[in-house]
């Protein structure tokens, strides 16, 4: 990666007046008639908890969506994967999407409330990135009264940009597999394949690299984690790597394993990390 002389940068960008650091949007459910059934106020139902999940949570993209369609993504807060590509100062680097379906090169800007994560080549050239969309706009002035200049970022005009309210590191799972003291007590976020279920909030993950070699434990924070898992198995998770301990794992996250997933468990992962994961959801391809 090649990290160019640090400049006194100054932003501009349609779409509203831009901030380093921004509170996640939340989408307002569309009201419904009034249901004439009497319920517990206090009762929290299925579908409640459902919509209030869909309203916070960000889009999941790719690198390609934003940058063919950026209109429909404009002001919208979207979670993306991709690999860094270039790191322009303390507080932008760029990252493009993978293969040929990548698109253009998406600018990121770092929150503002936290150092910024960047990966290192010899664990992991890939990040997760969590935040809203504008557009690149050189010379324009954001109510801040700052600008973008055009010799850092003038190739990058009318390009998508994020404002970042989160950046974490995005290892594939033989990266984990092959460094995890690299990624040990610090958050991850990783894009891979159901392995095997054991029960809500237990299972395993693969990626494409492994032809029925390590899988990786997920335990979950909360005792339904894996009731989001889609049909297809493909999953995002967002989650703490750890070294396996079941005794510790079973107390802090009251597992229910018996005798014999107990066994079973200690004898595939008892020597591998174990991914804790905080939110699981299917994967946006």
């Amino acid at each position: 990666m090649k990290t160019l002389p640090k400049r006194r940068s100054t932003l501009g960008l349609r779409g509203g007046a831009m901030a380093l650091a921004l509170t996640a949007l939340t989408i307002t459910a569309c009201q419904t008639p009034q249901d004439t059934t009497t319920t517990d106020p206090n009762q929290t139902t299925t579908e409640q908890t459902t919509q209030d999940q869909q309203a916070t949570e960000p889009d999941d993209v790719q690198v390609g969506d934003l940058a063919g369609n950026l209109e429909d993504y404009l002001g919208q807060t979207v979670s993306v994967r991709a690999e860094v590509v270039e790191v322009l100062n303390d507080n932008a680097f760029v990252i493009r999407g993978d293969g040929l379906f990548g698109g253009d090169d998406v600018l990121v800007f770092g929150p503002t409330d936290s150092p910024l994560v960047l990966p290192g080549e010899d664990v992991t050239e890939r990040v997760q990135v969590t935040g809203q969309v504008q557009e690149v706009v050189i010379g324009q002035q954001s109510q801040q009264g700052m600008t973008l200049d055009e010799e850092t970022y003038g190739q990058y005009e009318g390009n998508p940009a994020i404002m970042a309210e989160s950046v974490a590191l995005a290892p594939e799972p033989s990266e984990i597999s092959d460094n995890p003291e690299a990624f040990y007590d610090q958050v991850i976020a990783v894009d891979a394949g159901i392995g095997e279920q054991y029960d809500n909030n237990t299972f395993s993950i693969s990626g494409a690299e492994f032809f029925g070699g390590s899988n990786i434990l997920v335990v979950g924070e909360s005792a339904d984690v894996a009731s989001t898992i889609g049909d297809d198995g493909d999953v995002v998770i967002l989650g703490t790597l750890r070294p396996f301990n079941a005794e510790e794992l079973e107390r802090e996250y009251n597992l229910t394993w018996d005798e014999n997933l107990r066994q079973t468990i200690q004898s595939d992962y008892g020597e591998d990390p174990v991914l804790v994961a905080r939110e699981v959801y299917p994967v946006n391809r």
